[in-house]
């Protein structure tokens, strides 16, 4: 079994949030990057409106209406995943600051 001293253990801890701080904060800067701008939801925004469009010249209210609605729950999966992104990195900030005021414990 291992030994370790209160020092030693302390240091553990902190080299450990520490790791996961960096992975917080690169999780959440690569959602940020490429999922909030991904092709994909371009594409089908831009097919959505098209079909809104083409539901109002040939006068479908039906169609229009629901695809008011696809773009409205497109925008909301934007928001959210932007949510995540920026969730992911407060988290990795407050483990770099728990790593950081237990490195300050170390005597």
């Amino acid at each position: 079994m291992f030994q370790l001293n209160v020092e030693q253990f302390l240091m553990l801890m902190a080299v450990s949030l520490l790791v996961l701080g960096v992975i917080s904060l690169a999780a959440g800067v690569l959602i940020l990057t490429f999922r909030v701008g991904g092709k994909d939801i371009h594409t089908l925004a831009s097919q959505t409106a098209r079909m809104a469009q083409k539901g109002i010249a040939e006068d479908i209210a039906g169609l229009v209406g629901n695809a008011s609605a696809l773009l409205e729950a497109l925008n909301q999966l934007v928001r959210t995943t932007s949510g995540v992104g920026v969730f992911l990195i407060l988290v990795g900030f407050m483990l770099f600051a728990s790593a950081y005021s237990l490195v300050t414990m170390v005597p």
